[in-house]
């Protein structure tokens, strides 16, 4: 299990993926009012980690303004912040491999990466690996102090289904099985393939 971090720190791509969508869906004077009621004055410069407490705040205000929205624009800046691992955090060597491996041991050491680099998403909360398809996230800071009755962790699930669709099998797709926003002690994910 990778350990709470007390610091609470999290990526940036959780901010600057979610951004460029803010924009095309509200427009800018609403993206700006959801960053002024988060806290965050400018925009993070992508170079290093930065306090989750802000960006729970934009991810929380963004679901409370636009309910109708929220889940898709979460996604999408899932799969963004995926992209962009991608692109600059695994090296294209060990992103061959995994794909040329049969998929049940690419989705192994898949997982095991994710593992050893969650603080970059997890922040302060405390990330299990159940198996190399079954992920949980206890005390997920993103969703820190929501109440819902549905799952709600749609940036989560977007990261996780664009480096498993990339890396190991086309047809997997995250579900968010349990929420902390439901009163569960942890989000749990699963991956799933979606057809053979």
């Amino acid at each position: 299990m990778q350990p709470a971090r007390a610091n609470g720190l999290i990526g940036p791509n959780a901010v600057l993926q979610l951004v460029p969508l803010l924009d095309r869906a509200g427009g800018p004077d609403w993206r700006e009012a959801l960053l002024g009621r988060a806290g965050l004055d400018a925009l993070p410069d992508g170079s290093g980690m930065i306090p989750e407490a802000p960006v729970a705040r934009l991810h929380q205000a963004m679901r409370r303004d636009r309910p109708d929205l929220a889940a898709v624009l979460g996604w999408q800046a899932g799969l963004a912040t995926g992209d962009y691992i991608l692109a600059h955090r695994i090296p294209a060597a060990a992103q061959k491999l995994l794909k040329a491996l049969p998929w049940k041991l690419s989705a192994r050491l898949l997982s095991q990466a994710i593992a050893r680099n969650a603080w970059t998403f997890a922040g302060s909360g405390q990330f299990l690996v159940i198996t190399p398809l079954v992920f949980e996230l206890r005390a997920n800071p993103l969703v820190r102090g929501e109440v819902a009755d549905h799952p709600i962790c749609d940036w989560h699930r977007g990261v996780f289904t664009q480096l498993y669709q990339r890396l190991v099998h086309p047809s997997l797709t995250c579900r968010e099985a349990r929420c902390c926003a439901m009163g569960h002690a942890a989000c749990r994910f699963e991956m799933y393939r979606d057809h053979p």
